[in-house]
This record gives structure tokens, C-alpha cells and sequence, in this order.
């Protein structure tokens, strides 16, 4: 059975975020990405997953 390595989890505070997948030689192009209403969005280059940090509040003047 082969071993698959586990998706980079990583918990924002906000809606909009960037990814450059780490930067350095394994990187690539930065990426801007919007968490959906799900509170959460995946990288289309490197499928880190981006979450809503618990208690995070998006899409309003508070």
C-alpha cells in the first residue's frame, strides 16, 4: 500500500489568503485564495489546506 504524505493544514484569521507553497526551491507562483463558506480553501499548486481559525468572523465591518 503506498504512503501518501498529509496535506499541510494551516489556520487564518482571514478570508483572503496567499500561498507560495513555502517559498524556496519546492515553492511555486504566490496564489491568492478565498476561504469559501465552508471556512475553507485548498491550494490548486501545492493542496495546502487553508482553515478558519475557531471564533475567526469574515465578510463584514464589525
Amino acid at each position: 500500500m503506498a504512503q501518501t504524505n498529509p496535506v499541510e493544514v494551516i489556520e487564518v484569521e482571514t478570508d483572503t489568503v496567499g500561498c507560495d507553497g513555502g517559498g524556496g526551491p519546492l515553492g511555486h507562483p504566490v496564489s491568492y485564495l478565498t476561504l469559501g463558506r465552508e471556512g475553507f480553501v485548498e491550494c490548486p499548486y501545492c493542496s495546502r489546506r487553508f482553515v478558519a481559525k475557531p471564533g475567526a468572523r469574515f465578510g463584514g465591518h464589525h
